[in-house]
């Protein structure tokens, strides 16, 4: 099977097992609120199971992208990047991107720092977040 990149409108029970896989902390009710209100969730998905996820808003011609993650056993295979390819490429009128590092592990930050720098986003260290324009 090839890898899918798809918003979710509604979410399975297997989607829910699946991305409790990759969100831990969070809760199938965070999930449906989310899908009740503005914001998106786009999935990497192979195999009918889910292997990363982002939470998207949109202002404008700002995306904000929030809670980006790749299941640890699926990390660098490329899912990462091309979730984020498609989930800009979906979007062509939003001009600046902005990832926000809210609830993001310390010990990731030197891995997602060559991640960021591959996908062309910058640090800024006002904001506490990466951007691309």
């Amino acid at each position: 099977m090839k890898l899918t990149i798809k918003p979710i409108r509604v979410l399975s029970p297997q989607d829910k097992i699946d991305l409790k896989k990759i969100w831990p902390e969070q809760d199938a009710q965070e999930w449906e609120v989310l899908l009740a209100g503005d914001q998106k969730l786009f999935v990497a998905q192979f195999n009918d199971r889910l292997l990363a996820a982002v939470k998207v808003t949109l202002n404008s011609s700002t995306g904000i992208l929030e809670d980006f993650c790749v299941r640890e056993v699926t990390r660098r295979r490329g899912v990462g990047s091309y979730l984020l390819e498609q989930v800009k490429a979906a979007f062509p009128e939003i001009n600046r991107w902005e990832w926000r590092l809210n609830h993001f592990p310390d010990i990731h930050a030197p891995a997602l720092s060559g991640f960021m720098a591959a996908c062309d986003f910058r640090y800024d260290a006002q904001k506490n977040d990466y951007y691309c324009e």
